[in-house]
């Protein structure tokens, strides 16, 4: 009975022993991931920290196009404007004559 006792024993301890080996291995490999995750997080925040300068420095970029658009709009209706009171002064002159 003793025998078969020890047998037992040794069999559990076998057991015990590669289940730790087992778990060991996966904690390997779940700190492997975890170290992968982090550094993909690391670079992913990264990445959308320069995305957010970028789309800052486009919005920049458009309103200063919008403002020149803007100015160059108005000078082109003032320019159009200057233009019509030309011709209706040529025309004008040209009707005296």
């Amino acid at each position: 009975d003793a025998n078969r006792q020890i047998s037992e024993y040794k069999f559990k301890l076998s057991k015990a022993e590669q289940d730790k080996t087992t778990l060991e291995q996966n904690i390997g490999r779940l700190e492997g991931q975890v170290s992968r995750y982090k550094n993909a997080a690391e670079n992913a925040e990264k990445i959308e920290d320069e995305l957010k300068a970028e789309k800052r420095k486009l919005q920049r970029e458009l309103r200063t196009a919008l403002d020149k658009i803007e100015e160059m709009e108005m000078t082109n209706s003032h320019l159009m404007k200057r233009l019509e009171k030309m011709k209706a002064n040529r025309t004008a002159l040209l009707s005296q004559q």
